[in-house]
């Protein structure tokens, strides 16, 4: 029986090249394998040769032994083997690898389109199809209540009504005749703050950074953007200048033009609305007394619409004191907020139609009446007004930190 070998074998792994043979090679590894001796006499294999050296590497655990640790020898082949001791050729080396193909270059990405910037979540185009459908639609709704005005005043009852309500109703004999001068200085004041508080007050709304902030000097804590401050000055100037207005109107007895002193300003009221519904405006005559409709708008906001604008306004300005904390539960600042903004789109809108119907039932004569201190037609008070408009719109350019600034550090600190 054939002595054990007390050598083992190493294992070997996939080709380095198609087709070539396991790695590492016997050549490529430092030893020969050794060809099976002949079979023994008694047919029991014969002992193992002496094992040769392999080439030994680095360790495969660190401070370890190099790798493989023990010696090996090649194994033999099963099967009969030749008698002579014969070294076989040393395999070729393997076949350099083929340099790789140069990647192609990859396709540059498309550029990301620039965002589109937006006002209040639309962008222009959308503001301005959106302002023509706007306007389309106002002006098929205007089109639809003229033809019902026209329609209205084909019926007998309906003519009737307004031959007994011609559209105004004569005035006290005590009643002026005429726009005083005051009068018209009290116009301009209140057109121009109008103007600058509207402006002010669509900023605030948006504003998210203010600029600059303003504190008074007895109170540097409460501090308020630069914005409110000037909305919240040209406020008391508005009502200072509104105060005088009343107190001017009642002792002039200028307030018989708009305060109605008949129960007939209603059905009056009515026919000068039909009238400009239907595009056959009443006739004109400001100078000496206002329609019927026209008094019941000057009425509503010089006594209803401005008071509510200052109640609200100063529930939510700093001229609120915090200690009023049961008046403050009362009236609650979320409330004067709800209404304040709406009284504002009231203006917006009396402004528009007020300015639409001075411009189209007459404008030199209607413009002569509040700028040229006269009732006549002459353009003294169109270029008054072109004056007046220069100003309001040199206001409306002003009114920003790098000129307001300055006028508010005189009441105060401003910073950022």
């Amino acid at each position: 029986m054939a002595p054990e070998s007390t050598t083992r074998s190493i294992r070997r792994g996939l080709p380095r090249v198609r087709g070539g043979e396991p790695w590492p090679t016997a050549a490529s590894a430092g030893f020969e394998t050794p060809a099976a001796p002949a079979p023994h006499p008694s047919g029991a294999a014969s002992p193992a040769q002496a094992p040769t050296r392999i080439r030994r590497g680095l360790p495969r655990v660190a401070g370890g032994p190099a790798w493989p640790d023990v010696e090996l020898p090649a194994p033999a082949p099963p099967g009969p083997q030749p008698s002579e001791m014969a070294s076989p050729a040393p395999a070729p080396p393997p076949a350099p690898a083929a340099a790789p193909a140069p990647a192609a270059a990859p396709a540059p990405a498309p550029a990301p389109a620039a965002e589109r910037r937006t006002y209040r979540g639309l962008t222009i185009a959308q503001w301005v199809w959106r302002s023509i459908g706007g306007a389309a639609a106002i002006v098929a709704f205007a089109g639809l209540v003229m033809l019902a005005a026209r329609g209205l005043l084909t019926f007998a009852w309906a003519q009737d009504f307004v031959k007994r309500f011609p559209g105004a109703y004569a005035m006290p004999e005590s009643a002026p005749t005429g726009l005083p001068l005051w009068l018209e200085w009290q116009h301009f004041l209140n057109a121009f703050f109008l103007l600058l508080i509207i402006r002010t007050g669509i900023q605030i709304r948006g504003e998210r950074k203010p600029q600059a902030s303003w504190a008074p000097r007895w109170n540097s804590k409460r501090r308020i953007s630069l914005t409110v401050w000037l909305h919240q000055s040209l406020d008391l100037l508005w009502v200072v200048n509104g105060a005088v207005f009343i107190v001017l109107l009642f002792t002039t007895g200028q307030w018989m033009r708009i305060v109605p002193t008949s129960w007939s300003v209603f059905p009056n009221a009515f026919t000068a609305g039909l009238r400009y519904a239907s595009m056959n405006w009443p006739t004109e005559d400001g100078w000496a007394n206002y329609n019927s409709l026209q008094q019941l708008s000057y009425f509503a906001v010089v006594f209803l619409i401005a008071p509510l604008a200052m109640v609200t306004g100063f529930r939510m300005s700093g001229l609120w004191k915090r200690e009023w904390t049961r008046l403050s539960r009362l009236y609650r600042a979320p409330l004067a907020r709800a209404i304040h903004y709406p009284t504002m789109i009231l203006f917006c809108a009396f402004i528009v139609v007020h300015v639409v119907l001075v411009l189209a039932t007459g404008a030199l004569r209607n413009l002569n009446h509040m700028f040229g201190h006269s009732d006549v037609v002459s353009w003294t008070g169109f270029w008054l007004f072109v004056a007046a408009l220069v100003v309001m719109a040199a206001g409306w350019v002003a009114a920003r930190p790098l000129v307001t600034a300055p006028i508010a550090s005189l009441f105060g600190k401003v910073g950022r």
